[in-house]
This record gives C-alpha cells, structure tokens and sequence, in this order.
C-alpha cells in the first residue's frame, strides 16, 4: 500500500511561493493564470493491508509531524 499526501496552504494564509509563480507565468504569456499554491507532495510506502489502522497513523503524523496545521491542509489518499 502507499500513503499519498498532498500539502498546501490555507486558502487565508498568504502564499509568497504561489504569488511569484503567478507572477512568472504572467510576465511568459500565461495570462488568465488564477492563484496559485505551491505546497508538497508525500508518498509512503506502507506494509500489509490494514487499511484504517495505517489511515489513522498517517493522519495522526501529518497532524504531528508532516504538516503545519496551524497554516496548512493536507490531503491524504491510502492505495
């Protein structure tokens, strides 16, 4: 099984990275370019097949360890 989680930021919480990548699009003829976020992607192998038991591991690090709940959502998948 793999863990797949995908970090951004808040949708209140400024972000400067996504403004210049904006930005950078713009000013190479990308126009009509909405916001953007940069954030982070995370995959984890994961053994056997216990699906919720490992469901709320991964959710307890991301909450702990993986994220910033403060200024960031995450997305979490298990395959």
């Amino acid at each position: 099984m793999k863990a797949r989680i995908i970090v951004t930021p808040k949708k209140a919480v400024l972000d400067p990275q996504g403004k210049s990548v904006q930005n950078a699009l713009a000013h190479m003829g990308y126009t009509g370019v909405g916001d953007v976020h940069v954030g982070k992607y995370l995959e984890i192998e994961l053994p056997g097949a216990d699906k919720e038991a490992w469901r709320k591991q991964i959710d307890e690090a991301c909450h702990k360890f993986l994220t910033n709940p403060v200024i960031e959502d995450y997305k979490l998948e298990i395959e």
